[in-house]
């Protein structure tokens, strides 16, 4: 569908690329003062095979990652500290891995887990961490996010006399089921690809074999055959998997795993007078969201069976922005959508949860999933 980009374009990008970890542009490029992108945090447990030595105890350590959209000025320094579980506690503290970011721009970093597990413990519950950033060179300390995660404990399913306290841990992350995100892809600068739409969510098991559609007016859309063939077909893959560094017995729902699955519509796209195109294939042979506003609806099927629903609405102009992740300040430019879960493929899980928990302690306002 796409033309060839040629040698001297790819040569133009590779230019641009100042570092792998400053990957894109964010959309909160009017803000002054860097934040996190609070869609992008997950906290996990990382389990450690072993306790102050002894291999059959079992501990754990908290592992994060998240992106920060700057500016994060020269000298900064992202660290985490994290609190004793059930009480307030000094536990942890350990830097991230950061990089001076322009304004406009997000610095993506990932710490804690295996690089702490000498400070590994066995207690569980409830705890709370901070994100912060430190300056050294201009002198300075900022709370980036303030949180707490539940975390909790199964046994890892081995036997033998050794086996009693080799416990499996874990971050409880149900409150992620019911909240799902709607984007485009970032404008090319180019302009030779046009922003793309996309769908987000997560499901608490195994996740492979998705089949996404989207319909507009009750009529499927995004999907066309040539020859008897279908071109530019949508498709879903999991980009995020929470799960235990080591896998809980098998009895446990769903192997206390969460992962967030995004969908790429390619014959869906926006396509406004902004968007440019340069290059571009007959955009007739697309569907332009901008052209066609109103209510759609999102269904996928899980192992060939339906699984989520997701309802949106696109204003004029291709817009889907309904206020709700811009009134939480969550530092992203996805769109924050409702879920319906259908089906049992995700086992027993908490249905109120994002009502306390969701973003790891910082519930929604303005959000309230279907029932």
């Amino acid at each position: 569908m796409r033309n060839k980009i040629t040698l001297a374009s790819i040569l133009i990008l590779l230019a641009f690329m100042v570092s792998p970890l400053i990957l894109s542009r964010t959309s909160a490029t009017s803000q002054d003062q860097p934040n996190i992108d609070k869609s992008s945090l997950t906290v996990s447990a990382w389990t450690n095979n072993s306790y102050k030595g002894n291999y059959d105890v079992w501990s754990w350590v908290p592992r994060m990652e998240f992106k920060v959209n700057g500016p994060i000025a020269s000298g900064s320094q992202l660290y985490v500290e994290v609190q004793q579980p059930g009480g307030t506690a000094p536990w942890l503290k350990f830097d991230c891995e950061t990089g001076e970011t322009e304004k406009g721009r997000w610095w993506k970093t990932e710490c804690g887990g295996r690089d702490v597990e000498d400070k590994s413990i066995l207690p569980v519950g409830t705890v709370n961490f901070s994100i912060k950033m430190r300056n050294e060179l201009a002198g300075g300390d900022m709370t980036l996010f303030t949180g707490r995660i539940k975390v909790a404990k199964t046994h890892s399913g081995e036997v033998g006399p050794k086996a009693a306290q080799r416990f499996v841990y874990y971050v409880d992350q149900d409150w992620n089921l019911p909240i799902g995100y709607v984007y485009y892809t970032p404008k090319d600068p180019f302009g030779w690809e046009m922003p793309e739409f996309h769908v987000a969510f997560w499901v608490r098991g195994a996740a492979y074999k998705f089949d996404p559609h989207l319909f507009y007016q009750g009529k499927e859309i995004g999907r066309m055959f040539s020859d008897g063939m279908q071109m530019g077909a949508a498709g879903c893959s999991s980009v995020l998997d929470i799960q235990t560094t080591i896998s809980p017995a098998d009895s446990f729902p769903q192997q206390a795993k969460w992962s967030r699955v995004e969908c790429d519509f390619p014959l869906v796209i926006r396509y406004d007078k902004t968007d440019g195109g340069n290059g571009q294939p007959n955009t007739n042979e697309l569907f332009k969201l901008a052209s066609n506003p109103g209510e759609y609806e999102f269904k996928v099927l899980w192992n060939n069976k339906l699984a989520r629903s997701i309802k949106f609405t696109v204003g004029p102009d291709g817009k889907l922005d309904n206020g709700i992740a811009s009134a939480n300040k969550l530092g992203t430019g996805r769109v924050i959508v409702p879920v319906t879960i259908i089906g049992d493929q995700d086992g027993v899980w908490d249905r109120a949860a994002w009502k306390t928990e969701a973003f790891y302690g910082n519930p929604l306002t303005g959000f309230t999933p279907p029932q």
